[in-house]
């Protein structure tokens, strides 16, 4: 037996039953799980519902388990795919610091900010393309995958939005001289 969804989808209403169970046996454990290891709530319903997401698409599989181990086996994963991401942020942002410092830049909040604002002024492919490369960690071929395009464009575009986040970067810094 199954249900059709708004958009014409079908649910096997089994799949749905083993789902829902689970999900009232395990969100609110789940929850806490990742807000005693995140630093925000908000942060912690993400990786909750990245979870249950995951969940559904195991469900589709009758003999898939779905006990509060396997919930909780899939939330470490996600959990652990999250602090890498997290490091790779951290690391992108400090790799861009210690280049404002190499350039003679002060540093500390203001300096966060002119990377923030010279990052959001990037033509959006270029920076979508840094973004891949330093905040998630992809190679050029994984990024060519994502965007659709080849790696040789991939490593233009990232040469590129280097320049480019220098240039911002080295104009910021002129301008912050101009007015002492």
């Amino acid at each position: 037996m199954s249900l059709q969804t708004h958009l014409g989808d079908r649910v096997d209403v089994k799949r749905q039953k083993r789902f829902t169970a689970a999900h009232a046996a395990c969100h609110d454990a789940v929850y806490r799980y990742f807000r005693r290891r995140t630093t925000n709530p908000s942060t912690a319903e993400d990786l909750c519902a990245e979870v249950f997401r995951i969940t559904w698409e195991k469900s589709a599989h009758e003999d898939q388990d779905l006990s509060a181990m396997v919930l909780f086996g899939i939330a470490h994963n996600v959990l652990r795919n999250h602090m890498r991401s997290s490091a790779r942020s951290a690391n992108l942002l400090s790799s861009l610091l210690m280049e404002r410092m190499d350039l003679g830049q002060d540093h500390g909040t203001d300096a966060d900010a002119s990377v923030r604002d010279a990052l959001d002024q990037l033509k959006p492919d270029d920076r979508e393309v840094l973004l891949l490369t330093y905040w998630d960690g992809f190679t050029s071929s994984e990024v060519s995958d994502l965007l659709n395009t080849s790696a040789t464009a991939v490593r233009m575009r990232l040469h590129r939005a280097r320049k480019a986040l220098g240039h911002l970067l080295q104009r910021e810094r002129e301008s912050q001289e101009s007015q002492r």
